[in-house]
């Protein structure tokens, strides 16, 4: 493997890349980082649709950053890959692995054939039948996932490893060894929501909310008949401050209230459902990331609703940073996923 490794975070309005050495080492370092907008509409929801314009992107990208490497790890979300909680009779993992098609149909938006299968195992019970696995299944259109491995592949580079992005975020965020208990990632992108629930590190618990910062961005734009430039000065000005709010701003703020309010809900739903399955179980605290974390006023919001502590999580999962890297803490807000993308390189 080389000493350095890429992640690449494709979202829908720029491409994020992160440059790790050492990646599986407790020397690992971020040497270089680089973000660089996408023309409108070649990617939605993570998912490349402009193979062509992207891979321009991403070699512009490349050149701007002076990115030493070629291998890359790509991370996929959005719509179009889920990740479910399956139970299956006890076997070796590429056994396991070859028998999803039989087991999981059911489960599918799509057939089988047109989907990319893999199962995470997470713990092992006596079955009714016999010795059984519990662990997550992801599962990803076909798709979708040759698309983003095209537009890399178009560009010069090597996908090394694609992975799932709420499984790069937990790596990042809630590292096996320091995680405490039952933990909640929520990381807020421009798009979607991405909720992780941890237990000592390990992912139980997968869910992609199709929301994001944006939504409520949008949602200014249209409503006040104000550019989306106008808009997200505006969201970042009045936030869940209600109080603070001039009269000018109050149009703005019942805006942001009700579709973040909306987005607040979905989360906390989210995490009564998988509490709710575990009687007597208690979530020591929830984590946020993401660029639409920084909306003013969100911690609090979300741990009023849920009851749970929230904390800001540190955006690059403690990995140390090259003194020669320049960045802002906005950038930085935004580089989770590519960071924690890195961290699942190994040997």
């Amino acid at each position: 493997m080389s000493s350095r490794i890429v992640g690449i975070d494709i979202g829908s309005a720029s491409v994020r890349a992160v440059e790790v050495s050492n990646p599986d080492r407790p020397t690992r370092t971020i040497l270089k980082v680089q973000e660089l907008s996408l023309p409108e509409g070649s990617v939605s929801r993570g998912e490349v649709l402009d193979v062509s314009s992207v891979a321009m992107t991403i070699r512009r990208l490349w050149a701007m950053g002076g990115f030493g490497s070629k291998d890359v790890v790509l991370g996929m979300g959005g719509p179009r890959v889920l990740s479910r909680e399956l139970t299956m009779p006890r076997a070796p993992i590429d056994q396991l692995r070859e028998s999803l098609q039989f087991h999981v149909q059911d489960l599918l938006p799509v057939p089988v054939s047109e989907a990319i299968l893999d199962f995470y195992p997470i713990s092992e019970d006596a079955g009714e039948n016999g010795p059984t696995v519990n662990g997550l299944l992801v599962a990803a259109v076909k798709d979708a996932v040759n698309a983003n491995i095209g537009a890399v592949a178009n560009a010069g580079l090597r996908a090394a490893h694609v992975d799932l992005i709420p499984f790069a975020l937990a790596r990042a965020l809630t590292p096996v060894g320091t995680a405490r208990g039952l933990e909640a990632i929520v990381s807020i992108g421009a798009n979607s929501t991405n909720v992780v629930i941890t237990q000592d590190g390990v992912p139980h618990f997968v869910r992609i909310i199709p929301s994001g910062g944006d939504d409520i961005t949008r949602a200014l734009s249209t409503r006040l008949k104000v550019s989306m430039q106008q808009a997200d000065l505006m969201k970042r000005a009045v936030g869940l401050e209600a109080a603070t709010a001039t009269a000018e701003q109050r149009p703005a703020v019942e805006i942001v209230y009700e579709i973040a309010g909306e987005q607040l809900t979905a989360i906390r739903n989210t995490l009564n459902f998988h509490l709710n399955a575990r009687p007597g179980a208690a979530m020591s605290r929830i984590l946020v990331a993401g660029g639409g974390s920084e909306l003013r006023g969100i911690g609090r919001a979300l741990s009023e609703i849920t009851n749970i502590q929230v904390v800001q999580a540190d955006p690059l999962g403690g990995v140390p940073v090259d003194k020669k890297v320049r960045a802002s803490r906005e950038q930085f807000m935004a580089l989770t996923t590519a960071v924690g993308l890195t961290l699942g390189v190994t040997e």
